[in-house]
């Protein structure tokens, strides 16, 4: 029989429908080959991406030129642009401002590869390294408020090329999705006086049927209400809310995690597409007390359709403890 579950941090209802539910080589992702008989990317292509904004390189290396290990470029067609003021207007009931923010890519491996399972764990490392670098960056600009990091891998996830990259969009305004998460955060910490996501990593731990990837400072599982097959989320254990404040200690060990779960979803799934984000308090906000920083990744294994859109319910055919034993056993 079909299930409701309601995920605490977004407060939304999820509609787990075992009937539906399909083994997992039996999802059809209709993954589309990315291809091209040239990648700006690669390394010797340096003058074919805009000047770069930061890169991890050898000794003596030139900008924009090889030697690199990770690279930031901006986006050459940006959804926001780092010029301009804010700009605020209104038109009646209608709120305007001006497209300003940032957009980079974050090109993660000189080679042509297509995961960043394929990188050493340092290099990983590196990748999640030069995330935290450009937050740091990028707060200390006034006008902007939030950074969100992603990446989207196969043409079905939104990418278009394949070589391994991930990318950072920065705001003046925090995203309603993250607001509403910091709300129900602050509305769970208000009535008990403790963390949400402290007191879900808690429990995941506690009851040990969704858990994917264990270490001392990180779990990955999936959620108790997952909206997709095999979402998983990654969370440290110790309360902290900006992903920029992580040590060299944790960067390491997050590396790991990251890309253990990645491998174990690519093993499951035969290199499926998928999204993941991660979610961290904003540039405006001192270390908060409710918020947890957080990564989400999210297979594509099925599309989001009318009753979707017109409800706000997500419709998931596969249990999230089925999904992360088969996840545990890989």
């Amino acid at each position: 029989m079909p299930e409701l579950r309601r995920e605490p941090v977004s407060g939304c209802w999820i509609i787990v429908a075992t009937e539906r539910a399909t083994r997992p080589s039996d999802f059809k992702t209709n993954q589309q080959i990315i291809k091209s008989s040239f990648c700006p990317f690669c390394e010797g292509n340096e003058d074919k991406t805009p000047p770069e904004i930061l890169a991890y390189r050898d000794n003596g290396a030139m900008p924009d030129t090889g030697g690199w290990r990770v690279r930031v470029v901006p986006n050459k067609f940006p959804a926001l642009q780092i010029e301009g003021e804010e700009n605020k207007c209104v038109e009646g009931i209608y709120d305007m401002m001006s497209g300003i923010g940032a957009h980079e890519v974050i090109i993660e491996s000189p080679r042509h590869i297509q995961s960043l399972t394929s990188l050493e764990n340092g290099n990983v490392k590196e990748v999640l390294l030069c995330y935290r670098d450009r937050l740091v960056d990028l707060k200390n600009d006034k006008r902007f408020v939030y950074g969100l990091l992603f990446k989207n891998v196969g043409a079905s996830a939104g990418a278009s090329l394949e070589h391994t990259h991930s990318q950072l969009i920065v705001t003046p305004i925090v995203p309603q999705l993250v607001a509403n998460e910091m709300e129900n955060a602050r509305i769970f910490y208000q009535q008990r006086e403790r963390c949400l996501f402290c007191d879900m990593i808690d429990q995941e731990i506690d009851t040990d049927r969704r858990i994917v990837f264990l270490t001392d400072n990180f779990v990955a599982f999936a959620p108790f209400a997952s909206r997709f097959p095999f979402e998983i989320w990654i969370l440290p254990k110790n309360h902290k809310s900006h992903f920029e404040n992580l040590q060299e200690f944790e960067l390491d060990e997050l590396a790991n995690v990251l890309k253990g779960v990645l491998g174990r979803l690519e093993t499951a799934l035969d290199l499926p597409p998928y999204n993941y984000i991660i979610h961290s308090a904003p540039f405006n906000v001192t270390e908060s007390e409710f918020f947890h920083w957080h990564i989400e990744i999210i297979p594509r294994l099925t599309n989001i359709a009318g009753f979707e859109w017109g409800t706000g319910f997500y419709i998931n055919p596969t249990l999230p403890e089925e999904a992360a034993e088969l996840l545990r056993k890989q």
